[in-house]
């Protein structure tokens, strides 16, 4: 696949992984449309892409709302005239044992993470249709393995994987290419806002950032997968490792995930 003008649709796009991947695609010749929340963040990142000469457009939405985006589909037709990508990045955090968590916490996780990549999905697809062209799941390796005091993102992960493998079924006899790509820990901000039990931002992430894979390896991985129109990728050592053990010593991994997720700092579990 060439990106050569190409019209990339990338949700969550004001940092992380959503931002690089709008870089790395829009170096290969792609037009990049980011949305996000605060338009603040969009300029910030309409202005980075700006300066590298990528012809980008900023959409202010919330994944979670339905109506936001009808409105992503509706804007980029109407400036670019088609939609050949979209990548569903878009994604929040949550750290908080079960039992001590506000469901309103639990439903916000799900309405970014999985119904926002939903609706997106909706709204996009018969343009990508038309145009034989991709959808991109950013999911986690918590959609092969949950973990603890994590049931929210876990069970959106889960969900995430399920109606991507669907889908892909339905439309892979009509060209259209459905990528799930599930990285391992990578370093971004999202544990630094991942919601705790009442709905509060964390603040501060626990794990060391620094020892984690880099946003920009993680959308070079995207991207590579992308022009090879893979099915799936998961993304680090320790990633791969885990779906491994998962499917064939998952009592195992029980443990083990316990163990690794205790020694967290703040760790809900001490």
């Amino acid at each position: 696949m060439n990106l050569k003008d190409k019209v990339v649709i990338v949700t969550g796009a004001t940092s992380g992984i959503g931002e690089a991947c709008a870089l790395v695609f829009g170096k290969e010749g792609a037009k990049i449309v980011i949305t996000g929340r605060s338009q603040v963040k969009i300029d910030n990142t309409l202005n980075m892409l700006q300066k590298e000469g990528i012809i980008s457009l900023g959409i202010l939405a919330d994944a979670g709302r339905e109506e936001d985006n009808r409105k992503i589909a509706e804007e980029t037709i109407s400036h670019f005239g088609k939609i050949d990508i979209l990548i569903n990045n878009a994604g929040i955090s949550m750290r908080a044992l079960f039992e001590d968590l506000d469901m309103e916490v639990f439903r916000k996780v799900m309405d970014t993470n999985f119904y926002g990549s939903v609706y997106a999905t909706k709204y996009c697809l018969p343009e990508i249709l038309k145009n034989k062209g991709s959808i991109v799941a950013v999911s986690s390796i918590n959609g092969f393995r949950g973990t603890p005091a994590r049931t929210a993102y876990t069970a959106s992960k889960y969900a995430m994987n399920g109606f991507f493998e669907a889908l892909r079924t339905e439309v892979m006899k009509r060209d259209v290419h459905v990528l799930v790509a599930s990285p391992g820990f990578t370093s971004s901000n999202i544990r630094n806002n991942a919601l705790t039990a009442d709905g509060k931002t964390q603040g501060e992430s626990p794990r060391e950032e620094n020892k984690m894979m880099s946003a920009e390896e993680v959308a070079k991985a995207i991207l590579k997968a992308t022009l090879k129109r893979k099915r799936d990728i998961v993304l680090t050592g320790q990633g791969k490792l885990a779906v491994f053990l998962n499917k064939w010593m998952p009592g195992i991994m029980d443990n083990l995930v316990y163990k690794t997720m205790a020694k967290e700092k703040d760790s809900p579990f001490k």
